[in-house]
């Protein structure tokens, strides 16, 4: 189990919710949508960490999006965190970003294309906040016990792993869910991520997406069992600044988290974990 603030993720916990836009693209649109979830997680009962990332790093193309100025970024995603009083989790690229995102994230994500960079996830580990693992598309979930052994190597025990799908020849992806068991059975809570899962990578000098199958693979996670749910969200998709194409809409997060809610309480009351 890790612990942030007081959300308990793993052990039998009930579900958390990680979730935000992929990428912070201003101050206004950050506020009002965090809010929004944060307003819909309270109603619900579901712990809520709002995720975004400061700077986008892992581009396809040399044009594409990758975040406002760093400094004004990080203000931002600390402006989130004071007013609502909800923790955040943030992207991390180098060892550098590591020691300046650790300022206000209370949890460092590791990149999929990044997780087997051993000076990376041990400055993150050396931070002393958790760390978010997610394993590359072209890993074996159970590999990932190296990735987590490196941050634990630091002291720091606070390590989750996240599913986000497993490259499938080219420009497409599969989820075998039965990475989320195998990555439990390293003794680490467990996080699916629905969103990126859904991508069509580097398509047409983009990553395209079939946002139709986020919801169906985020149940299907859930009835499997994990601990967490990583998902995009936006108030508007198809004119996000990144990942347009694979981005939740945040019309349809409440629907989508009250048949969640159902299945996580399904599972956990009945002892399948």
């Amino acid at each position: 189990m890790v612990e942030i603030s007081n959300i308990r993720i793993g052990g039998g916990n009930p579900l958390v919710l990680i979730a935000g836009p992929c990428v912070i693209e201003g101050e206004e649109i950050t506020l009002r949508t965090a809010k929004e979830i944060q307003n819909i997680t309270s109603e619900l009962g579901i712990p809520f960490i709002f995720k975004s990332s400061y700077k986008k790093a892992n581009r396809t193309s040399l044009n594409s999006f990758t975040g406002l100025n760093e400094e004004e970024a990080i203000g931002i995603l600390e402006e989130v965190k004071s007013r609502l009083a909800v923790p955040v989790l943030t992207d991390i690229h180098t060892e550098a970003e590591a020691h300046m995102a650790s300022r206000v994230a209370d949890i460092l994500q590791i990149p999929a294309f990044l997780c087997r960079q051993t000076d990376l996830l041990i400055a993150a580990g050396e931070t002393g906040k958790a760390v978010n693992i997610k394993k590359g598309q072209f890993l074996a979930p159970e590999d990932m016990r190296h990735a987590a052994e490196k941050v634990i190597s630091t002291g720091n025990n606070k390590v989750l792993l996240t599913e986000r799908g497993t490259t499938f020849g080219y420009h497409n992806l599969v989820v075998d869910m039965r990475s989320l068991v195998v990555m439990r059975d390293l003794g680490y809570p467990v996080v699916m991520d629905a969103t990126h899962a859904v991508q069509i990578p580097s398509q047409g000098g983009i990553s395209g997406g079939q946002p139709k199958f986020i919801a169906p693979i985020a149940r299907a996670a859930v009835a499997v069992g994990i601990d967490a749910l990583f998902m995009e969200v936006h108030p508007d998709p198809p004119h996000a600044l990144s990942d347009a194409a694979s981005q939740f809409p945040l019309s349809g997060l409440k629907n989508l988290l009250l048949e969640i809610k159902k299945l996580d309480q399904a599972v956990k009351t009945n002892g399948a974990l």
